[in-house]
Formats: C-alpha cells, sequence, structure tokens
C-alpha cells in the first residue's frame, strides 16, 4: 500500500540522513498550544459572524430555526476536527486533506484536490475575507453612502500584499500577529454579547416570541443555510496543514481543537442572540451588515468600534487563511503535483515563500471579479466535498488498518456522522435548487485529468521550466526543503 511504501522510504531517507551527516533544510516547529489555538479560532472569527446572520436567517425564515443551524454547524465542525485530529496523529504531515488524500487513496484523487485548491478554492476563500476586510476597513470614510468599488478592491488587494509580506519574512511574525488579532475580535465580540445580555436583561425578548414561526422545511434551504453558516465556522482544519510546524503534534492537534471549536460556537451563539435582542427578524434581513446596524442601535456614538473591530477581526481571519492555504500549495509541490519552485522555502527566513507569492497572485486575480455570497456558496460546495473524501480515507483506515500508530481515537459514530452531513451538503442544492455554476465547478475539478497525465504520470516537463525554476530560485534566494 501507499502508506506502507511511505514507511520504508522514510526510514530509508533518515538513514541516508544520518550517515551523510548533511544539514537539511526544514520548515521549523514554531506553532504551540496557545499558536495553535489562535490559528483555529482566529481564522474561524473572521468576516462570517459580522455578515452570515441575516443569511441563514433568510433562507430559515425564523430566529430559532436560525440559532439550531448556528449550534448544528458549531456540532459538525468540532466533529470535523476531531476526526482530522486522529488523521493527523496517524500521518504527521503537513497538507491537510491533500497529503490524506494523497497517503490513503493515492496519487490521481489528490492531484485533483490540489489543484481545485490551490488554483480556486484557497484564493477565493482568501479574496472573499479580504474583500469583506475592505468593506469594513473603508466604510467610515463613506459615511451615508456605499463605497466605491474601486477603492474597496485595492483596499483587499493592500491587505494580500501585506499579508504576504508578513508570511514570507517570519513564521513566529505571522503567529504572533494572529495572537494579537484573535485576542482583539475575541473581545469585540464579547462586547456584543454584553450589550445583548443588557438588553435581554431590560427585556427586550419579541424576537424570541413565537421563534418557530414561517420556518423553512426544504431541504435545499437548510443545505444554502448550512452554507452561509459553516462559513463562519471555516477553519476548524487549519492546523492539519501545518502539522510539521506544530510542537508536539500529537499532543498539540487534539487540544487545540478541543479548546478553541467549543470557545468559537458559544460565543456565536451569543452574539446571535445579542442581534436578535437589539433588532427584530425583519431588521436583520435588511441590514447590509449586522454588526454595525447592531452598533448603531446599541452604542450609539461608539459604533465605529465595531467597524474597526470587525476590520481587524476580518484582517486576522485572512492571515490564518493565508498561513494554512500556502501550506497545501507548498506540500503538493513537494510531492511532485505542482511546479518544483512552490517546493521550496527561504534559505534564511525558512518560509514557504515562493507558495505564498503564488497564492497571493491567485487571490489578486479572485478580487478583481466575484460577489461574497456566490464565493461562499461555491467554496462551500468544493469544500465539503473534498472533507467527505477525506473522512471516507479515516474511516477506511479505521476498519482496514486499526494497527497503525496513533496517540488519539476518535469514536467511529463521529466520523460517520460527519461523512452523512458531507454527503448532504454536496447533494441537498443540486437535488432542491440545481444551478449552473455547480456544473461549472465540478467541470473545473475534471479538468485537472487534462493536466495530470502528462505533467504528473508521464513526467512531460519542458526543458525551459528547468532553467526558469533555476533563475527563480536565485532572484527569491530559496532552495529544496527535505521531504519527510
Amino acid at each position: 500500500s501507499t502508506m506502507r511504501k511511505r514507511k520504508t522510504t522514510d526510514s530509508s531517507h533518515s538513514s541516508t540522513d544520518l550517515s551523510e551527516g548533511k544539514e537539511k533544510l526544514r520548515l521549523k516547529q514554531e506553532v504551540g498550544l496557545i499558536s495553535g489555538v489562535s490559528l483555529i479560532a482566529g481564522t474561524m472569527i473572521g468576516s462570517g459572524i459580522f455578515m452570515s446572520p441575516e443569511w441563514v436567517l433568510h433562507y430559515m425564515g425564523s430566529p430559532a430555526s436560525s440559532l439550531l443551524i448556528w449550534a448544528a454547524c458549531g456540532l459538525l465542525a468540532m466533529f470535523g476536527a476531531l476526526s482530522y485530529a486522529e488523521l493527523g496523529t496517524i500521518i504527521k504531515e503537513s497538507g491537510g486533506e491533500y497529503i490524506y488524500i494523497l497517503r490513503i487513496f493515492g496519487s490521481f484523487p489528490a492531484f485533483l484536490f490540489a489543484y481545485t485548491s490551490v488554483i480556486l478554492v484557497r484564493p477565493a476563500g482568501l479574496a472573499a475575507v479580504c474583500l469583506s476586510f475592505a468593506e469594513y476597513a473603508v466604510a467610515p470614510f463613506y459615511p451615508g453612502c456605499s463605497s466605491p468599488q474601486v477603492v474597496v478592491k485595492c483596499t483587499a488587494a493592500a491587505c494580500i500584499l501585506l499579508l504576504t509580506i508578513i508570511n514570507c519574512l517570519n513564521v513566529r511574525l505571522a503567529t504572533s500577529i494572529m495572537n494579537i488579532f484573535t485576542a482583539a475580535k475575541l473581545l469585540a465580540l464579547l462586547v456584543i454579547v454584553v450589550g445583548g445580555a443588557v438588553l435581554l436583561a431590560k427585556g427586550q425578548t419579541q424576537s424570541f416570541q413565537n421563534a418557530f414561526q414561517n420556518t423553512t422545511a426544504g431541504i435545499g434551504a437548510v443545505g444554502v443555510a448550512f452554507y452561509q453558516g459553516l462559513w463562519s465556522y471555516d477553519g476548524w482544519n487549519n492546523l492539519n496543514y501545518v502539522t510539521e510546524e506544530l510542537k508536539k503534534p500529537e499532543v498539540t492537534l487534539p487540544r487545540a481543537v478541543m479548546i478553541a471549536i467549543p470557545l468559537v460556537t458559544c460565543l456565536y451563539l451569543l452574539v446571535n442572540v445579542s442581534y436578535l435582542a437589539a433588532m427584530t427578524p425583519s431588521e436583520v434581513l435588511s441590514s447590509g451588515a449586522v454588526a454595525v446596524t447592531w452598533g448603531d442601535k446599541v452604542l450609539g456614538s461608539w459604533a465605529w468600534l465595531i467597524s474597526l473591530s470587525v476590520a481587524l477581526s476580518t484582517f486576522g481571519s485572512s492571515n490564518g487563511t493565508f498561513f494554512s492555504g500556502g501550506r497545501v500549495c507548498y506540500i503538493a509541490a513537494r510531492e511532485g503535483h505542482m511546479p518544483d519552485i512552490l517546493s521550496m522555502a527561504h534559505v534564511r527566513c525558512l518560509t514557504p515563500s515562493p507558495a505564498l507569492l503564488f497564492t497571493s497572485a491567485m487571490s489578486l486575480i479572485m478580487i478583481i471579479s466575484g460577489s461574497f455570497t456566490s464565493i461562499v456558496n461555491f467554496f462551500s460546495f468544493i469544500a465539503w466535498f473534498f472533507y467527505g473524501m477525506t473522512i471516507s480515507g479515516l474511516l477506511y483506515l479505521k476498519v482496514k488498518k486499526p494497527e497503525l500508530p496513533r496517540s488519539y481515537k476518535v469514536p467511529i459514530i463521529i466520523p460517520i456522522i460527519v461523512l452523512i452531513a458531507a454527503v448532504y451538503l454536496v447533494l441537498a442544492p443540486i437535488i432542491d435548487q440545481p444551478q449552473i455554476e455547480i456544473l461549472y465547478i465540478v467541470l473545473f475539478i475534471f479538468s485537472g485529468v487534462i493536466l495530470y497525465f502528462p505533467l504528473v504520470r508521464f513526467k512531460c516537463h519542458p526543458r525551459f521550466l528547468q532553467r526558469v525554476t533555476l533563475h527563480l530560485q536565485l532572484f527569491l534566494e530559496v532552495a529544496p526543503t527535505t521531504k519527510d
């Protein structure tokens, strides 16, 4: 099997390294428990909780059912992350879904994931978060009117370029920024929670009377509501992308998951209750930015604090998305599924700078066109297709290879529940409300076949690519890293 082959090659590699006594270039293990919790919570708490509540309410139709969706999304994210924690202790390599699909199912499906993720999904997710950061960051300069799109897009582009510089310079700098911004956004959410508690104490409970009235029952509507809610939880799997950079991954990975996700879920539920205490359901639905409307109603002249908090929150989230997204590109290149230059690291900074630069370039292209809601829907469709594939891989290992060493085991019922949810989230919108965009996404995924066979399977690489790689190596000051 692929995994057995890998073990033999690993042992032979390590013995060669010891006999030769050569110093190898590796990424540093600098992500501890606090940074791990910050990476998960800091990426999850982004633009979603400030923008998605109106859409969840729109698709569900009633306050109580929308709160149930938020709770169910948190539970699903927790189950998914616990399943991934076991995978991370069996396959101790960075790369998340990509490396798990590669080791369990083989090269072809892993290439399709890498191709889709590196070219489309990760850059689109980063572009969506940076666009929402830009919306909130420039809003105070255009009071009473909508911000010009050119200004918003230029601000989003500047955000991506700043993140590129930070992440290319130093891993510790990137994680420190993540820790600071996570603390700031937790504080902002606590302000909203406390404000809601005060309103409820004063008796503002009209939104919770007949709370299930007008609830939608269609499977498609529930599926799309889940997409919008799960967008706010996206990032639950981010620590699996940087497993090789974790201190004691077998301990840090499960612990960070068990701290971060319940914390975020509780905060999200309390924040939604606060929104509904301050506004009627119809006011939530008509609000372009729920958090800002809440700030205007509750904080009065201090409402600008909410816009600032959302801008800080989305910047911190985009930093986490960028940090982990660049690693997928780097690991895929290291396994021969992307150009060699993307598998290299800076000789002094020890960061995967070519992969980060490529992710940055693709995100800048995504910013030029695309709306927030459409990006969220197609992002979620692709993501849950591959999450389902990864979870089925874990079930295969639990049944067929129980002897594999693992420091953490999740009860088998949990990945089964996640797999059923993934199948539902992929199929429900197609069955209930088929859209042409989903067909385009599926065609894009399978267009990878055209590239896979000549470039990966038969290794038909044009000679000029070697010269380009060499020049880029010298220009970017990068070198190949040790392949674990």
